[in-house]
C-alpha cells in the first residue's frame, strides 16, 4: 500500500471514530486499517506478547507512517491529547509495551489518546480516569489441557487459568482460587456481585469461529454472589416490570429511527423503491448488529453513513458480490468487482432528483 493510500485511510478511520466515540487512540486506527487482528489485542492485553507492533500486521516502515497522519491530522482537528497508562491483565498489572524498540518518544505516541475538544471539561476528566482505571483481571477457560507454570499441576480443557510471563497459572497460584464462578446472562446479578466483591476477575474464552476471547461470565467472592441473589429474589418482580417498559420503548425508538432512516435514504436517493429504502434502513439500523446505522453518524443521520448503509444493500442485494466471496476471492477484490454495477445503481436512484 502507497504512503498516500496510507494517509488517506488513517483519516478515514480517525474521522469515523472520533465521530462515534469522541476520542481517538492509536490502537482504535491500527484496528480500523485491518492491521491488528482483535485476537491479538487481545493477547497483547494479556500480556503474552514482548510488544503490540509484533503482533500487528504491518512493517515498521508503514506502522511509522500511519502514526505520523494520525498525530497531523488530530492536531489540525484540534483535538486535545491525553497521556494514558497501559497495563497488562495479569496480576502483576505490568506496564505494556507497544514499540519494538521501546523508545520512550514512540510509546509516548501510542500512549497518547485525542479527545475532541466539543468534550466539557467534566467529561473529558470522567473520560480520563476511566481511560486510566486499571484494567479488570483476565481469567481464561482454557481450551485444551494444560500444566500450571507454578505449581507443575495438570489440568484439564475448561479450567481456569491466568496468563503470567512464566506461562499458565492455575488460580491457586495467583491467589484467586477461593473466588466461585459466575456465569454471563444475568445482567443484574453479575451487576450487583461484581460491586459487592473486593476481589474479582473476568472469565474469558477462546472462540475459535470469531478469532476472539469471548466473556463467559466473572469470577467473585462467595458472600459477594450471596449478597447479590438475595437482593435480585427481592426485587425480581419489580425488575421484570420494568424490563418490559424498557423493551417497549426501545422497540418504538427503534421503529421511529427506521422511519426516519428509510426517509433519509429516499432524500439522498430519491430513485430508491420506498420498501426497498425501508428494508435498508431496518437492516443498518438493527439494534446489536454492529451495522453502519448504528454507528453515532449512522444515528444521526450523517449524509456519509446513509450513503455507505445503501451502498452495503445494494452491494449485497444487486450483485454477485456474495458468490465471489464464497468462492475465495479475497474481499478487496470482490468489492472491485462489483463497484461499477453499485455505482450504477446509485447514480440511477439519485438521478430522479435532478427530473423532479
Amino acid at each position: 500500500m502507497a504512503a498516500q493510500d496510507i494517509r488517506r485511510r488513517v483519516r478515514e478511520v480517525a474521522e469515523r471514530t472520533l465521530a462515534e466515540q469522541h476520542f481517538v487512540r492509536p490502537v482504535d486506527v491500527l484496528l480500523g486499517l485491518g492491521w491488528l487482528p482483535p485476537g491479538q489485542l487481545d493477547r497483547w492485553q494479556q500480556g503474552r506478547v514482548p510488544n503490540l507492533e509484533q503482533v500487528t500486521q504491518a512493517g515498521l516502515g508503514k506502522i511509522s507512517t500511519a502514526m505520523t497522519e494520525f498525530t497531523r491530522w488530530a492536531r489540525e482537528r484540534g483535538l486535545r491529547p491525553s497521556e494514558t497508562g497501559y497495563v497488562a491483565r495479569t496480576r502483576h498489572r505490568r506496564p505494556l509495551r507497544f514499540s519494538a524498540s521501546g523508545k520512550p518518544a514512540i510509546e509516548r505516541t501510542y500512549r497518547t489518546h485525542w479527545v475532541s475538544p466539543e468534550l466539557s471539561e467534566r467529561k473529558r476528566e470522567r473520560l480520563a480516569e476511566r481511560q486510566n482505571r486499571p484494567p479488570e483481571l483476565l481469567v481464561i477457560a482454557a481450551s485444551k489441557p494444560w500444566p500450571c507454570a507454578g505449581c507443575g499441576a495438570e489440568f484439564a480443557a475448561g479450567d481456569f487459568l491466568m496468563m503470567d510471563d512464566a506461562g499458565p497459572l492455575c488460580l491457586d497460584c495467583v491467589d484467586l482460587g477461593h473466588l466461585e464462578f459466575l456465569p454471563a446472562g444475568d445482567a443484574a446479578l453479575t451487576r450487583r456481585a461484581k460491586k459487592a466483591s473486593r476481589l474479582s476477575a473476568v472469565v474469558v474464552r477462546w472462540s475459535r469461529s470469531r478469532k476472539r476471547y469471548e466473556r463467559q461470565g466473572l469470577l467473585v467472592e462467595t458472600d459477594a454472589l450471596e449478597q447479590a441473589e438475595a437482593e435480585c429474589l427481592a426485587d425480581a418482580e419489580l425488575r421484570e416490570r420494568r424490563r418490559q417498559r424498557d423493551e417497549e420503548r426501545r422497540a418504538a425508538a427503534d421503529d421511529r429511527f427506521v422511519a426516519d432512516l428509510a426517509a433519509a435514504v429516499r432524500t439522498q436517493f430519491p430513485g430508491c423503491p420506498p420498501e426497498r429504502a425501508e428494508r435498508i434502513a431496518r437492516h443498518a439500523g438493527a439494534r446489536g448488529s454492529g451495522r453502519v446505522g448504528r454507528t453515532r453518524a449512522g444515528r444521526e443521520l450523517d449524509l456519509e453513513a446513509v450513503r455507505l448503509a445503501v451502498i452495503a444493500a445494494v452491494r449485497h442485494a444487486d450483485t454477485n458480490y456474495d458468490e465471489l466471496l464464497m468462492s475465495g476471492v479475497p474481499r478487496a477484490a470482490a468489492r472491485s468487482k462489483v463497484r461499477s454495477d453499485v455505482d450504477r445503481i446509485l447514480a440511477e436512484w439519485q438521478a430522479q432528483r435532478s427530473e423532479r
